[in-house]
């Protein structure tokens, strides 16, 4: 059960709590305090993430290295979030075991039950700490809505959606993204 409102948690007691719960919700620790969302990956969001990964898969024949990871613990602003996925050097997979690492590249897939008001709240947590690309997708929608830093374009159909500087040639169709 979330603490009562107003109430806050350490590090360490939301890690006690929460950090491995298996249950129907997302749990991040923000300022002290738990933010619980309802876990709702489905199939569009599932060949998502298959579709973006096998992309840089093929992408890492000629270049680039590196991993999109589901759901993996971070830290943004000082605040715990997981975002859908996370792009990460080999180099900073390497560094996980002694400090926290700030992906560069970062994708949300915006599902009916996120709220707008949050997902701007993640987006400054993203910026402050130096995330240079951030996608929001939008599978309902089907746009893809690319940031680097406040700058955002929208994506859709036959439009490229990039995310370089982060992943030199990572520039999938948005229609491509949505199978």
């Amino acid at each position: 059960m979330p603490p009562k409102r107003g109430s806050t948690l350490t590090w360490e007691q939301f890690q006690r709590r929460y950090a491995n719960r298996e249950d129907r919700y997302k749990y991040e620790w923000i300022q002290g305090r738990v933010e619980k969302t309802l876990r709702t990956t489905n199939q569009a969001q599932l060949f998502i993430w298959r579709y973006l990964k096998n992309y840089l898969a093929a992408l890492q024949q000629n270049g680039p290295s590196g991993e999109l990871v589901l759901e993996v613990d971070s830290f943004f602003n000082g605040n715990h979030r997981r975002p859908d996925l996370s792009y990460f050097t080999p180099e900073q997979i390497l560094l996980w075991k002694n400090e926290d690492q700030v992906p560069a590249f970062v994708v949300e897939i915006i599902s009916n039950n996120d709220q707008l008001n949050k997902c701007h709240q993640k987006m400054d947590d993203y910026r402050k700490a130096g995330v240079k690309v951030v996608w929001h997708i939008f599978p309902v929608l089907k746009q893809i809505h690319v940031y680097k830093g406040k700058h955002m374009t929208i994506c859709t159909d036959e439009d490229t959606c990039s995310a370089e500087p982060v992943i030199a040639g990572f520039l999938p169709k948005a229609k491509d993204i949505f199978g």
